[in-house]
């Protein structure tokens, strides 16, 4: 029998996108964009429809280091006869606007750049209508089997070759890790009594972000493309199978009901076993 599949005309696309910035020497030093890339792809078959990507000069070329500290990082030489962020907002604008934004570490990184560099034009910023932040979502369901959650380690992890932090690149690898990561799951849940491995969360990572001045200044971490260390959402492990984690639990619950004896209790255990399964 012939199956046919019809997609949604209207569901929205998919723009992956990352962003080269300036990396902050100082507590109240803001971030400039020096680059950015984007990579639309539809939503059924992940196929490229679309990509852009521009350098993007500061309005203070002296931000931008002569010799950054990574050997492929952007060089002031290289934005030096690039066009101003107002000359290419219109095209970024019709990239993201009411698309579903998707890039790792984009909701505390990205989103706030894109967001500052409107405002600074004073022109209204793009919005999207749904966000798919893959440093979330791999913390979650993938875990920190590569030994942290940056996207040069996910990357190393499968194979994919070296993170080049240019953003059109780092957008296509961000989708190759997806994929990865994606198949790995689903071939574990055929399976997961012989697939499913064991793994142990890793939470001594920093990101770039505006939340860690005050600490040390000018001795971040380079990369945003971590799991922020403070955030509990991002530090989810549970290093039982299934079974012993049951046991465990039970043993627990019955231990507690002894020695307090209250119903509330037994129906916050039974809350808290079934988030854990």
């Amino acid at each position: 029998m012939e199956v046919s599949y019809s997609a949604n005309k209207h569901t929205p696309e998919i723009v992956f996108f990352d962003l080269e910035t300036t990396v902050p020497q100082k507590s109240g030093e803001r971030f400039w964009v020096l680059e950015f890339g984007a990579m639309v792809v539809c939503p059924h078959k992940l196929v490229e429809l679309e990509s852009y990507t521009t350098l993007i000069r500061p309005r203070d070329l002296s931000v931008v280091p002569l010799k950054p500290r990574r050997t492929d990082g952007i060089r002031r030489a290289a934005v030096k006869k690039a066009p101003p962020f107002e000359e290419v907002a219109e095209k970024i604008f019709s990239i993201l606007n009411g698309r579903v934004w998707a890039g790792h570490n984009i909701q505390r990184f990205d989103c706030v750049r894109i967001k500052e560099a409107f405002e600074d034009i004073g022109m209204p910023a793009p919005v999207p209508v749904g966000i798919i932040d893959s440093l979330g979502v791999l913390t979650e369901k993938f875990g920190r089997r590569a030994g942290n959650m940056k996207m040069a380690t996910l990357a190393s992890y499968f194979g994919l070759g070296e993170q080049k932090h240019r953003s059109l690149d780092d957008v296509r690898m961000n989708l190759e890790v997806l994929k990865n990561c994606a198949t790995v799951l689903f071939l574990e849940s055929s399976l997961p009594n012989t697939l499913q491995s064991r793994w142990y969360g890793n939470s001594n990572i920093m990101t770039r972000s505006r939340t860690n001045y005050g600490k040390s200044p000018g001795k971040e971490e380079t990369s945003r493309k971590s799991p922020p260390t403070a955030s509990l959402g991002y530090q989810r492990a549970v290093p039982y199978t299934r079974g012993s984690l049951q046991k465990v639990t039970e043993g627990v619950k019955g231990l507690l009901c002894k020695a307090q004896g209250h119903q509330p209790l037994n129906h916050i255990l039974r809350h808290s076993h079934s988030l854990l399964r």
